[in-house]
C-alpha cells in the first residue's frame, strides 16, 4: 500500500512539476534553451537536479521544489538583465570569443587558453565542411563552444552576389565592432589606424549626434561603418513568423 501511494505521489509530481519547469525555462528565454553559454548551462543543470530529486524521492517536500524552481528562474532572469545593462558583468559570466585560426595559421596560445586541442578544432572545421586549414581566413570559438568560420572569399560557397556582375567584386572582409551599447572600442579603431574623431565624423554623416544612441557599430575592411541605433521603432513590415 505504501509503495502504491509513493507511485501515485511520483506521478502527481511529474504532472505538476514538469509544467512548472517548462514555464520557468520559457520565462528565462530562448538563450537558455539554445546557445547554452556557461552560466545558462549551470542553470539548466541545477533545474534538472531539483526536478530529478523531487520526482525520484517522494519524501522531499513538494512545495520546496516549486519554490526552488521559481527562485532559479528569477535568479537567471535577473542575471540576464544585469548582463545586458553591464557588459563587464556579462564578460565575467560568459566566455569571450577566441580566435583560434587566422589566415590559415593556428593560434596555439589562444587554443591553450581555452583548452582546445588541434584534433577538436579540426573535427569542428570538418563539421563546417572545411577540410583545408589554408582555406580559412578566420575561425572563432564562440561563447557557447561552437566554431564560426570565415573562409577566404574565393573558397566561400557560391551565392547570388557572386554570380551577378558587381561594380567591384572585392571582398569587404569581416565586420569588427567599434561600438557596443554606447561603449567605444578604441583598440579596434587603433588597429585600423582610426580614432574617435573619425568615428564621430562618420556618425555625424548618419545624423547621429550622441554615441549613447548607438547600440552596435562595426567597420569592414574598407572602413565602411554600419550602425544600429538603440530604441529604434520596430519595423512595421516584418513578416509574421509562426510555429
Amino acid at each position: 500500500m505504501e509503495y502504491a501511494m509513493d507511485i501515485v505521489k511520483i506521478l502527481g509530481r511529474i504532472v505538476t512539476i514538469l509544467p512548472l519547469a517548462l514555464f520557468a525555462t520559457l520565462y528565462m528565454g530562448k538563450r537558455s534553451i539554445g546557445e547554452l553559454p556557461v552560466f545558462d548551462f549551470l542553470v539548466i543543470l541545477t533545474l534538472g537536479a531539483i526536478v530529478g530529486a523531487d520526482i525520484a524521492d517522494p519524501k522531499i517536500n513538494h512545495i520546496y521544489t516549486a519554490i526552488a524552481i521559481i527562485a532559479v528562474a528569477l535568479l537567471q532572469k535577473g542575471i540576464a538583465i544585469w548582463k545586458i545593462k553591464n557588459r563587464k558583468i556579462g564578460r565575467l559570466l560568459t566566455f569571450e570569443p577566441t580566435i583560434v585560426l587566422y589566415q590559415g595559421e593556428f593560434l596555439v596560445s589562444n587554443m591553450k587558453k581555452i583548452n582546445y586541442s588541434i584534433d577538436t578544432i579540426l573535427q569542428m572545421l570538418r563539421e563546417q565542411q572545411i577540410f583545408n586549414v589554408q582555406d580559412v581566413e578566420m575561425a572563432i570559438i564562440e561563447a557557447n563552444g561552437y566554431i564560426s568560420v570565415k573562409p577566404y572569399p574565393e573558397k566561400e560557397a557560391a551565392r547570388a552576389e557572386h554570380l551577378l556582375p558587381q561594380p567591384n567584386a572585392s571582398s569587404k572582409g569581416i565586420d569588427v565592432p567599434v561600438v557596443i551599447d554606447g561603449e567605444i572600442y578604441e583598440k579596434v579603431l587603433n588597429s585600423r589606424n582610426l580614432n574617435e574623431s573619425w568615428l564621430y565624423e562618420e556618425l555625424k554623416k548618419k545624423n547621429i549626434d550622441d554615441i549613447n544612441k548607438v547600440f552596435y557599430a562595426a567597420i569592414n575592411d574598407w572602413n565602411e561603418l554600419h550602425v544600429s541605433i538603440k530604441n529604434k521603432e520596430d519595423l512595421q513590415n516584418l513578416p509574421p513568423i509562426l510555429h
